[in-house]
């Protein structure tokens, strides 16, 4: 069955909470669809690090996504999960959203924490190699995640690490992880997204605001965009560059059956988008650039009634706080599930599922 955002019933939402805004989807109408967890889809990431979100394919995803969901109804018991884990949160660039959600998954799951919050107080200040830093990280902990200015960071970190790492964003390459939040969020608002074909009338046109060759979001986001093909009718690209998609982003979308154009006028295609996803910073290099100001959304933008609106944040003037109490708003329900998502990731990478998931549970 096709539902509208207006017909999803937010008050069964478990986790809403008194003073929390915006489009808040109940994630157990996504598990209504299919609600047995595929094990052997969620083995493929046992020990594995999470580079790309080229690393997953539209059953992983899905997966991934209803295991976040049980979690999020707290439909079993996962608080000792990881007691015996240590995540190191090695973040040589400024995060609050990335950072946290995932030392705060870790803990739900009964794992400790420790944390780079400075590049300044390690010893790359003093010249010491990311290659042997990694080195270091095989004693101290069993899972890394990274944050770096560099794109070439987490590849250079990994010559010598064995532990698994997860990309928290390297550069301008990608952020895998925000992506997995990104369609977690879209998943639970439409379930039937990941099951089944949507009908022709009811397809999708996303529209992504942002130069995916330079933004990691954008380009993480857009990957995964294109595992569902016959779901999504068409994506547009709204972006001042000439050539906003860059030789690597652009091999997957050549290779794709969705139709994907590129716009400077934001405003003439409102009235078409189901999705918009917006990003406005972009780290090139030497530090913060500011892209796509001039595509601003706020409550009198002439939005369709149930498009919803998806960011990475932190935001500046592109998105204006009067859609906050809209329904728009699915960002802050986006910002929301990462922990979620996260804890699903690292319980299967640490091959725990069958330690907390009963068995009626599964397929």
């Amino acid at each position: 069955m096709i539902l509208s955002a207006s017909q999803v019933d937010h008050k069964a939402d478990p986790d809403r909470r008194e003073g929390v805004i915006g489009n808040r989807p109940n994630p157990q109408a996504f598990l209504d669809q299919s609600p047995k967890l595929r094990l052997d889809v969620l083995d493929r990431l046992h020990d594995t690090s999470v580079l790309s979100a080229t690393l997953f394919d539209r059953d992983l995803l899905v997966e991934l996504a209803k295991l976040a969901a049980y979690l999020q109804l707290g439909k079993f018991p996962a608080a000792h999960a990881l007691e015996d884990k240590i995540l190191a949160a090695a973040f040589f660039e400024p995060s609050t959203r990335t950072r946290l959600s995932f030392e705060s998954a870790m803990l739900r799951v009964g794992g400790k924490t420790i944390s780079v919050a400075d590049a300044k107080t390690t010893g790359v200040a003093k010249g010491e190699s990311l290659r042997d830093i990694g080195q270091m990280f095989n004693s101290y902990a069993d899972v890394v995640v990274v944050r770096h200015t560099e794109q070439s960071a987490v590849q250079e970190l990994t010559e010598y690490l064995r532990i698994p790492l997860l990309n928290g964003g390297n550069g301008s390459d990608e952020h895998p992880t925000q992506a997995l939040a990104d369609w977690y969020a879209l998943l639970k608002w439409r379930p039937e997204i990941a099951f089944g074909t949507i009908p022709d009338e009811f397809r999708l046109n996303i529209g992504i605001i942002g130069t995916p060759g330079n933004m990691r979001t954008v380009k993480s986001f857009l990957t995964l965009a294109l595992l569902f093909p016959q779901n999504i009718n068409h994506i547009t690209i709204f972006s001042e560059m000439a050539d906003p998609l860059g030789d690597e982003i652009r091999e997957l979308t050549n290779a794709s059956p969705i139709g994907i154009d590129f716009s400077q006028n934001l405003k003439q295609s409102l009235e078409y988008l189901d999705v918009i996803y917006m990003n406005a910073i972009a780290f090139l290099g030497d530090g913060y650039r500011f892209f796509g100001e001039e595509f601003m959304l706020d409550r009198d933008s002439k939005l369709k009634p149930d498009t919803v609106i998806l960011h990475p944040l932190a935001r500046g003037g592109e998105l204006c706080t009067s859609l906050d109490e809209t329904q728009h708003n699915l960002y802050f329900n986006q910002a929301d599930g990462a922990v979620w998502v996260r804890q699903a990731l690292l319980l299967s990478i640490f091959g725990r599922i069958r330690d907390v998931v009963p068995t009626t549970y599964l397929a």
